[in-house]
This record gives structure tokens, C-alpha cells and sequence, in this order.
């Protein structure tokens, strides 16, 4: 039986959506998870019995406190997959672990299992279904990318293709890692019947999310595409984010943060194989888009 383990990170302002967390996470069907909880730069309160408390000296920002959770797994007996889960969200079914091991164990290349996210009407936000315009969150399959807030990862993956981004900090580290295991080969699934329930909000709460998103656009581009598809790329983004029409303030920042992607480099450069442009291109999201 694949063994599991569960990363979840906290800035110690949730104690009580954490332990409501950890205790679906305890139900769980099957033999016990692992479970890490990683303070970022944050005090940790008293967890259950069995849950290792790792208390990191800063924020490491998104991808890195994922990268440390990961680290720690391997240092403590590994596992063979990680699940990530927002310390905000919630379990609502027993039978979520054990659908992960079926789903793992059943396709060897599959390397990614991305949940989806449910408000506390059971509703999925257009940005949290991983395809073109948010359609079919009810409809499970091949996906190009998955959600940071719930998904599992196979340890090999991690161990191939590399960690996630730690310098971005926060934006588009789940996309980058996605496109790096998709041109390794892996196939990444999108499962509605696996389910976190989170809390309905707008991804722009963050103080620093429209500078990260125009600045890690850039980055993820320049990693990534084959050099005649990152000016599309690019380009295609700028045109979607005026048609959105952000405030003011937001737009400046969004755009001063493009610059910054465009003028600092966001090493290693390891552009995708043209026969995964074309995968993903199948797949209903090519990598202009």
C-alpha cells in the first residue's frame, strides 16, 4: 500500500480552521497519514497527538514552506505521495486518502492529482477548476495544471523534476511544476469526487498578488516555453489582464511586477519539448493561453 503523507502550512492566525483541518484529516479511511504542520515564522498552538510541529524561522513564502514540508517527509521515513492541503479548508469525506492511493497505485505515470475546491455552498470558483473559462467542475480527467490549495503529488515526481519555485513566493509555483512534470512525461488528473471545502474568497485578499502574478507570468515564460512561444504567452496574458479590468492601484502593481519578471532572471531555463506543447495543446490549453 502507498504511503502518504500531508504538508500543511500555516501563519498561525487559523487555529481553528487548522485543528477542525487535522481532525477530518484523522478520519480518514485507511492506514494514518503522516502529518506536518509547518508554522511560517509563526508559533505553533498544541496539535493532536501524532502531528509533527515544525516551526520555520520566516516565511519562506508558498513554494518554499511546501519544499521544507517536503524535505522533512524525506528526512523522517518518506512516503510515496504528498498530499498539500490549505490550512483553511476541510475534508468533508472519509474516503479521500484512500481514493488518492487507488488513483496512484492504479497508473503508474500519473503524477499529480489536483482536488476540487468547494465555498460552503459546495460551489467552485471559476479559478479554482484548472481549465480554459472554469468549466466542468463536476467533470473528473486530464487536466494541464492543478490547484495549490488541494492536490497530491507522487514523491518520484518531486524526486525527477525538481521542487517548486521557491522563489516566487507565491503565484503560478503550481503551474511551473506542472509543465516541468508534464514535458517528464507524467500525466496530472483533475478528481471533482475529491473535495476540499475552503472558505469562498478572491485570490486578490493578498497584498501581494498583483505583483506576483505579473512578475512570476514572466518567470514562468521565460523557465519554461520555447523562446518563440514566450512573447505570445506574455502578450496573451497582458491583453486578459486589461480586459479584466483590475482597480487602478492593482493594474500599476501588476505591471510594475511584469517589468521586474522581464528585467531579473528566475534561473534554471529548461524550455519544454515541442511534443508536450502539443500534449498540452490536446489537452484544451495550449501554452500561449
Amino acid at each position: 500500500m502507498l504511503t502518504v503523507g500531508v504538508v500543511i502550512l500555516t501563519m498561525g492566525d487559523r487555529e481553528k480552521e487548522l485543528q477542525a483541518l487535522l481532525k477530518s484529516v484523522a478520519a480518514q479511511e485507511g492506514a494514518p497519514a503522516t502529518v506536518v504542520v509547518l508554522g511560517q515564522g509563526a508559533s505553533l498552538p498544541d496539535l493532536r497527538d501524532g502531528v509533527a510541529a515544525v516551526e520555520l524561522p520566516e516565511n519562506l513564502g508558498i513554494p518554499g514552506g511546501r519544499n521544507a514540508g517536503v524535505q522533512w517527509l524525506c528526512e523522517h521515513g518518506g512516503v510515496d505521495v504528498v498530499l498539500i492541503l490549505d490550512d483553511d479548508g476541510l475534508l468533508p469525506q472519509t474516503d479521500t486518502l484512500r481514493l488518492v492511493r487507488e488513483a496512484f497505485t492504479a497508473n503508474p505515470r500519473l503524477g499529480v492529482v489536483g482536488f476540487r475546491i468547494a465555498d460552503e455552498e459546495g460551489i467552485s470558483q471559476r479559478r479554482h477548476v484548472p481549465r480554459l473559462a472554469g468549466s466542468g467542475p463536476l467533470v473528473s480527467g486530464p487536466v494541464t495544471t492543478f490547484l495549490g490549495g488541494a492536490h497530491a503529488i507522487r514523491m518520484r515526481v518531486i524526486d525527477e523534476v525538481g521542487e517548486f519555485p521557491a522563489r516566487f513566493f507565491y503565484a503560478h509555483e503550481e503551474t511551473d511544476f506542472a509543465w516541468r512534470a508534464l514535458d517528464a512525461g507524467w500525466q496530472i488528473d483533475y478528481r471533482a469526487d475529491l473535495v476540499l471545502t475552503h472558505p469562498r474568497t478572491a485570490a486578490s485578499r493578498h497584498a501581494v498578488y498583483y505583483r506576483n502574478t505579473g512578475r512570476n507570468r514572466v518567470w514562468l515564460a521565460k523557465r519554461n516555453l520555447p523562446a518563440v512561444l514566450v512573447p505570445v504567452y506574455l502578450t496573451s496574458w497582458a491583453a486578459y489582464t486589461l480586459v479584466q479590468r483590475p482597480p487602478l492601484a492593482g493594474l500599476m502593481s501588476w505591471w510594475a511586477g511584469f517589468f521586474e519578471g522581464v528585467r531579473t532572471a528566475c534561473p534554471p531555463r529548461h524550455p519544454m519539448r515541442w511534443r508536450t506543447v502539443w500534449r498540452m495543446t490536446r489537452l484544451g490549453r495550449p501554452p500561449v493561453i
